[in-house]
């Protein structure tokens, strides 16, 4: 019996290797012209199937010529991630010493583009080799023992039939159609994916739990999608679920057909549709369906597209999020990330592939691969970058970690092999596999019976060649960046016991549009806490609305005819079921708070070091000719205006409420009085030099002082009858925003607190207003240009400061203040003394009475 499969096998093997001479007589065979995507001898050899492009444009087949090779185009990097997974576990397994010692593996890796047609020449490809002129005449066992692949369950079917009479197992990282589980059909199929029988089953549940009695179903025009939805309406029965409609995809995608689709799906009360597709054909659908605008549709998506990385753009996000559905069991694989990293162009400059996948990640062809390229020239040594996520997502790898145990599976089955034991095998007459001429049918029994653990999980085969049945469930959401993220929300474990196979972390759900509460797909189901009934005009009472309490009120109970306001200091939470204490909000130490605190205290240090700096050139000509004693006051009262913006950070008292606002006053005050007396003193000494005019001796050190003191004082008894009238004190502002309390200090008298600023402004305009006046004065550093200019900064913050200040809600207001102190501050700072510390520090040749008097030669 076996000496005829044998025969058999070996004339279909050759009846392959000649079919390009077919071709020159019917003219109307398809190339076989498949170049191995990766290749790698060893001891034994396996092959690798892949989707690594999506699309595929077929040649004309007209019959009147040799058609061209089929076109395959969208490059996918996630299923490149795939075929290096295999590569790498290849080349780990042959490092290592514990499994199959002295021995190698070899592999080809092809290209399936996703399409049972080219699925089927990536077949024959593996087994012939990249062209018939390559091909060995069979004279005994074949080359391949196994082939990990397909991705599509069509694809899997086409794959598998054609590897039947050579009895070569193929190991499917993600075919789920519960169709390949015939063994009558499929005799050498095996998956390490869930059968659709559980997923269905799963979905059943999840429809189930949410109830969600009325759903729709569109399917892909395949087996995969035939048979999904023959098992979901199989596991429906009896559970009080019914399908609102069931539409199909055409397999030759018809734009007119998806239209009539979306057409039913939007006008539909059904507001839950499950979605037994491929991201294939449905990538197109699906950018029509947002073309149409159409929303507020739960997917629940199988695991063919759940985990798909075509639609986490952030465009799909207000038309897909929220979808929910169940995806292959996540797993590690050690050194993946690293891996993929170390595969470049410069690595592999001749690899067709890889130019693909960095014109795909970067938008341009590496100069080292020779190629013909319409994409810009780069290096090839760009680094992977996590935006890459299509290609670089090894966190929490599924398919991937699909593909590393079916090779895993295979390298496990043949060490069992090898070390068969004489006379106790599992062949005829108890004999062992012949290690130098090992059959496909014998590497196939060990893989029925072989076991082992991988990443803690252990796999093995049922004798259908299906898997342990288990999936996460994920849920697609918002990331940081606004593109979709696949969480995992919990999971379903076919092995556990009835009512026990499915946990949710419901709290963890983003449902569609962004909201926290499940979508309902029932003509009218029960009002839950936190909504009340509105009854629909004209018709009956079992058809109403659930609308949402509004904010601050609250519902505790199913079906409320009304909601409850919450007292003053509550505030309802987001479920609007409880009356919970309002948040209390000010300027902390947050983040906001601690930028503002470091500015601050940057601020000080530096003016104290520019006070170091004129007290240690203090008998200089630049820091003499501008009065260093009164340079020393501003630059002290400088110090104190940053430190006073520490005092409005912080959670408010009634101390700290008055002190912040009488400290700022008064140091600005004395700040610009400071420069209004430097202002009159160098307005004074260019007056003076005319001849009878000795208005210098009543501006004198202690006039100075005096005009110093006289003007801070005025703003120190309006700061002292404010806090004896009407002192600042601690708010709790809930009027302002509803939802919380805002803390912050209440003025007390706004017209005490406009008469201080307006005071400080009064001086500003003086000072501007006298400063102006001696701009033109002669001298190489005149310091009225930079009061001047200094106090237009000064007037222009605190007339910006004003708008800001009564338009900003909460917390930010405080901010808003501070922010004035400080950029007033500065703008003095800078104004005033940039130009000192620059020409005492780096252009010390300037600090002569010659070049400030402008008389240098």
């Amino acid at each position: 019996m076996q000496a005829l499969l044998s025969m058999t096998a070996l004339l279909l093997w050759h009846l392959l290797h000649h079919l390009s001479a077919l071709s020159s007589a019917s003219k109307c065979i398809l190339q076989n012209d498949f170049e191995p995507g990766f290749m790698a001898d060893g001891d034994f050899l396996i092959g690798g199937i892949f989707p690594l492009h999506y699309n595929q444009e077929m040649p004309d087949l007209n019959c009147t010529y040799k058609p061209g090779p089929v076109q395959c185009n969208g490059f996918d990097p996630r299923s490149f991630r795939w075929a290096l997974t295999m590569k790498l576990a290849v080349e780990e397994i042959n490092k290592r010493a514990d499994l199959l010692p002295n021995y190698t593996l070899g592999y080809k890796i092809f290209d399936s583009c996703a399409y049972p047609l080219t699925g089927q020449r990536a077949a024959v490809a593996v087994l012939n080799g990249p062209n018939e002129k390559e091909s060995p005449m069979c004279l005994g066992a074949g080359p391949l023992l196994a082939i990990i692949g397909e991705s599509g369950s069509a694809q899997s079917i086409v794959v598998s039939r054609i590897l039947q009479p050579f009895r070569i197992p193929l190991i499917s990282y993600f075919s789920s159609c519960a169709c390949l589980s015939n063994r009558r059909e499929y005799p050498t199929f095996f998956r390490v994916i869930p059968s659709d029988d559980y997923q269905v089953k799963a979905i059943a549940i999840l429809l189930m739990h949410f109830n969600w009695t009325w759903v729709g179903v569109v399917r892909g025009d395949h087996e995969y999608g035939r048979f999904a939805l023959q098992g979901l309406l199989k596991e429906l029965e009896g559970t009080g679920i019914c399908v609102a409609y069931q539409e199909m995809i055409p397999l030759l995608y018809d734009r007119k057909r998806a239209l009539e689709i979306i057409h039913v799906m939007s006008y539909s009360t059904a507001r839950v549709v499950v979605v037994f597709s491929a991201e294939g054909e449905l990538t197109p659908f699906l950018r029509d369906y947002m073309e149409q605008n159409v929303t507020g549709i739960q997917w629940i998506a199988s695991e063919a597209w759940v985990t798909s990385s075509v639609f986490t753009g952030s465009e799909y996000y207000p038309f897909l999020g929220g979808t929910i559905g169940f995806g292959i069991r996540q797993g590690q694989i050690p050194g993946l990330r690293e891996y993929l990293t170390t595969v470049n162009p410069e690595r592999y400059p001749s690899n067709t592939l890889v130019q693909e996948l960095w014109g795909a990640l970067y938008g341009c062809s590496s100069s080292s691969s020779g190629l013909n390229s319409h994409l810009p020239s780069c290096t090839g040594q760009e680094t992977l970058k996590e935006q890459h996520s299509a290609y670089m997502n090894t966190s929490s790898p599924r398919i991937s970690y699909n593909v590393y145990k079916g090779v895993y599976a295979i390298a496990h089955s043949l060490h069992n092999l090898i070390h068969c034991s004489h006379g106790k095998g599992p062949f005829s007459n108890f004999t062992c596999a012949d290690i130098q001429n090992v059959y496909p049918w014998q590497l196939q029994h060990y893989l029925q019976e072989v076991s082992f653990t991988i990443s803690g999980e252990t796999v093995n085969f049922d004798m259908k060649g299906d898997s342990i049945p288990s999936y996460d469930l994920i849920n697609w959401q918002r990331g940081s960046a606004g593109n979709i993220e696949f969480v995992n929300v919990g999971m379903f474990d076919g092995a556990q016991e009835s009512g026990q196979e499915l946990v949710i972390q419901e709290k963890g759900i983003m449902w569609p549009g962004h909201q926290t509460e499940v979508l309902v797909s029932v003509c009218s189901n029960s009002c839950s806490p936190g909504f009340r009934k509105a009854v629909r005009r004209g018709q009956p009472l079992c058809c109403f609305d659930c609308v949402p309490c509004d904010s601050g009120k609250i519902s505790n109970r199913t079906d409320s005819i009304d909601c409850m306001a919450c007292s003053e200091d509550y505030w309802s939470n987001a479920d609007g079921t409880l009356c919970i204490p309002k948040v209390v909000e000010f300027l902390s130490y947050d983040a906001m708070g601690l930028i503002l605190t470091m500015i601050a205290v940057v601020g000080a240090c530096l003016t104290l070091a520019v006070f170091a700096v004129f007290l240690y050139h203090r008998n200089t000509p630049i820091v003499r000719i501008n009065n260093s004693e009164l340079s020393f006051f501003i630059l002290l009262s400088l110090t104190l205006c940053f430190l006073c913006a520490l005092l409005f950070i912080g959670e408010p008292t009634s101390w700290s409420c008055m002190l912040r606002h009488t400290a700022f006053s008064i140091t600005f005050s004395l700040c610009i009085s400071c420069i209004l007396g430097k202002t009159l003193v160098v307005l004074a000494a260019f007056t003076a030099t005319r001849p009878g005019n000795n208005i210098m001796k009543w501006l004198g050190p202690t006039q100075q002082r005096i005009i110093i003191f006289s003007c801070t004082l005025v703003q120190l008894v309006i700061c002292t009858a404010w806090l004896i009238v009407s002192p600042p004190f601690p708010n709790r502002n809930t009027k302002y925003q509803q939802s919380k309390i805002i803390l912050d200090c209440s003025v007390g008298s706004d017209l005490a607190f406009w008469c201080v600023l307006g005071y400080i402004g009064l001086l500003a305009c003086v000072c501007f207003f006298l400063a102006f006046l001696a701009r033109k004065l002669p001298g190489n550093f005149n310091e009225a240009k930079y009061i001047t200019f200094s106090m237009l900064i000064f007037c222009a913050v605190w007339l910006a400061f004003i708008p800001a200040y009564v338009s900003s809600p909460g917390k930010f207001t405080t901010a808003v203040e501070i922010f004035a102190i400080l950029a007033s501050s500065f703008g003095l700072l800078f104004c005033l003394f940039a130009s000192k510390v620059y020409i005492i520090l780096v252009k010390p040749e300037k600090n002569t009475k010659q070049h400030l008097m402008g008389k240098d030669k």
